[in-house]
């Protein structure tokens, strides 16, 4: 188990083993959850999305020459779930 200091203004800073076990990168957010007994619950914050917005996402927005391979597509899902794309 890993612990960690309390500052005077009520800060923590979580060990660079803890961030990366969570996937955590600079400027990305945690969230807590409360749980009973004065226990929390830690994880990453993941940005969350609806189905109407993936369904209006291609909306005359994406002309392809060829079509996107597997591969190609996993990547992209992957950088949308890390919030690595770009919004042009």
């Amino acid at each position: 188990m890993t612990s960690v200091a309390v500052t005077v203004k009520g800060q923590v800073t979580l060990k660079r083993e803890l961030l990366q076990h969570l996937g955590i990168k600079p400027g990305e957010r945690i969230d807590f959850e409360k749980l009973p007994g004065g226990e929390l619950r830690v994880r990453a914050a993941r940005p969350t999305a609806t189905i109407e917005g993936f369904f209006h996402a291609l909306d005359g927005k994406v002309k392809l020459h060829n079509p996107l391979t597997i591969e190609e597509m996993n990547d992209i899902a992957a950088a949308g779930w890390a919030g690595q794309l770009d919004d042009e």
